[in-house]
This record gives structure tokens, C-alpha cells and sequence, in this order.
């Protein structure tokens, strides 16, 4: 196999591990979303999803269960986040910020004892037979258990929110949870459920990148990941599809800046370390633009407050 398409392969594995914890917060995000709750807190989630699963890998010597803590500690944040937006009827944005930073505050301080301390990464799980196709065999089928759930998550989504009656009751109490809620339907209920699972994904996330990515615990490590996750929904129109397209490409755009520090490239290293930022700022003005579309794609309700009559 020539050097330049090992190179292709290296980097587009590299995508890959930049794109997955991307992927999960983004499609917890939108399930999220679809109900009419919007989360800003996703990077407080995944940074205390970060630092709960490095600490159970540490103490259990298991990454699955550091995983399982992971997803557990996102959504323990996300029902927080519920009870102040659903139950107490706070303002979503400040209490979503709010969030952020509880989340950045906590996971410093629970983070403290494993600064510097590193563990064996997530194993790879190769499928037998497929990941010994040349070229294409270690690219597709050569990864971590994450990067498959991933994907499958894509799959699953789909097929929940379009072709099953609960995904439709999701979407309805995002456009109107006053009508959802005439016809009988839990509106707070499937609200809480929609943002503790969005909360948990948050958490895999964030898991990914203390177990996987870097495997080792630094504050802040999600670097305004969460952020990115957050215009990956609205870049995506609220679809599955296109936020697993959306994350692989603002994955790519991590990848080169990285790659364009080691091949020497005579820009700034501050403006390549920026690129993936820039290019969030520039999808999210280039969106805007187009208000009718957005509109349309939109939850109704999204952000906005819900009373449920008596």
C-alpha cells in the first residue's frame, strides 16, 4: 500500500475520532430540540460526562462502566436542567449557560486527583472477516465501540423520530405542546425524557474524549466542543442524516488545522487552532440568512415556556 494512501487513511481515521463525540451531543441535542427544550448546557454535560468516566475507568479498571458513568452523569446535569426549565419555569437560555458553567466548575474540581493520570484507551473491536478488506476494512470496520454506537444511533434515530408513533409525538409537543396536550399526552413528561437522553448523550460524549481521544483528564478538555454540537442542529435542519454529515465535516475542519500545524504550514498557528470555530461562526451567519427555511425547519416551540392547563 503506497504512503499517500496510507496518509488518506490515517487522516480520514483521525476524522473519524474527531467527529464521534461531536456526533453524540449533537443527536442529543436534537432529540432535545424536537421536543421544544433548548439545552445550551451541553458543554458543562459533557465535561462532567468526561471527567465521571475517566474517574469510574480509574477506580474500576473498566471503560465500559466508565462509559455507563459517562452517559449517567450528562443526564443527572440534564434533569437538573430540567427541573429549573420544566418544573420551575426558568428562562431555558440563562439556565442553559448556567449549566455551562456549573458544568466547567464542577468537573475542575472533581477532576482535580486525576490531572496527569492516564489509562489504557477503549479498546477496538475489529468484525472479524471485514476489517481484513484491503483499504476499506480498517477504515470501516476497525473501531471503538463508540464510533459503531454512533452510527447505529444515527440509524435508530431516523427510524424513531419518522416511522414510529412515539417519534411522532415527540415532534408534535415541539410544535405545539398546548395541542399535544389537549389530545392527552404527557407534554413535561416526554420533555424531561427527550432532555435527560440528550443530557446522557452529552455524557458519551464527553466520555469519548477522556476514554478514547485523549485518554487522560485536563480541565475544559471539550475546548467549546459542546458549542460546535449545539450549531451542528441547527446546520442540520433538526436531521439525523445531516448531522452525522454536519459533525464528520466540522470534523474534518479540526482534522486540517491539526495537519496543517504538523506539515508546517506558514499561517498562525493561533488562526489553524481557530478554523473549526470560524467555520461554526460562518454556517450558523450563512443559516441565518435564509430565515423562511429556518422557520420551517424549526420546532415551534422551541425555547419557549409551557404551562399545562388543568
Amino acid at each position: 500500500m503506497s504512503e499517500s494512501v496510507l496518509m488518506l487513511q490515517a487522516v480520514a481515521l483521525t476524522i473519524i475520532g474527531a467527529a464521534t463525540p461531536l456526533l453524540f451531543a449533537a443527536l442529543g441535542e436534537m432529540v432535545t430540540e424536537r421536543s421544544g427544550v433548548l439545552n445550551l448546557g451541553l458543554e458543562g454535560m459533557m465535561l462532567i460526562g468526561a471527567v465521571a468516566a475517566f474517574a469510574a475507568t480509574v477506580v474500576s479498571g473498566n471503560p465500559y462502566l466508565g462509559v455507563l458513568a459517562g452517559a449517567a452523569a450528562g443526564a443527572l446535569v440534564a434533569l437538573l436542567h430540567g427541573l429549573l426549565v420544566l418544573s420551575l419555569l426558568a428562562n431555558q437560555v440563562a439556565t442553559g449557560l448556567a449549566m455551562t458553567l456549573f458544568g466547567v466548575g464542577l468537573s475542575a474540581l472533581l477532576g482535580a486527583g486525576f490531572v496527569g493520570t492516564t489509562i489504557t484507551p477503549l479498546p477496538t473491536l475489529a468484525i472479524p472477516l471485514l476489517a481484513d478488506v484491503p483499504l476499506l476494512g480498517s477504515l470501516l470496520f476497525d473501531h471503538n465501540a463508540l464510533v459503531y454506537l454512533s452510527l447505529l444511533l444515527v440509524v435508530g434515530l431516523s427510524l424513531f423520530i419518522y416511522h414510529t408513533r412515539a417519534g411522532l409525538i415527540l415532534r408534535a409537543v415541539g410544535e405545539s405542546p398546548s395541542s399535544a396536550h389537549a389530545l392527552g399526552y404527557p407534554v413535561i413528561r416526554i420533555r424531561y425524557l427527550a432532555l435527560i437522553f440528550g443530557g446522557a448523550m452529552a455524557g458519551v460524549g464527553g466520555a469519548y474524549l477522556s476514554l478514547v481521544s485523549t485518554p487522560m483528564w485536563s480541565e475544559n478538555m471539550t475546548a467549546g466542543r459542546g458549542w460546535v454540537a449545539l450549531a451542528l442542529v441547527v446546520f442540520a435542519s433538526w436531521k439525523p442524516g445531516r448531522v452525522l454529515a454536519g459533525a464528520y465535516m466540522f470534523g474534518g475542519v479540526t482534522i486540517l488545522q491539526l495537519h496543517g500545524q504538523g506539515m508546517g504550514v506558514s499561517i498562525p498557528s493561533q488562526f489553524l487552532s481557530m478554523l473549526p470555530y470560524l467555520a461554526t461562526v460562518v454556517v450558523l451567519v450563512l443559516i441565518s440568512r435564509d430565515s423562511v427555511k429556518l422557520r420551517e425547519n424549526r420546532p415551534a416551540s422551541l425555547g419557549r415556556v409551557f404551562r399545562p392547563s388543568a
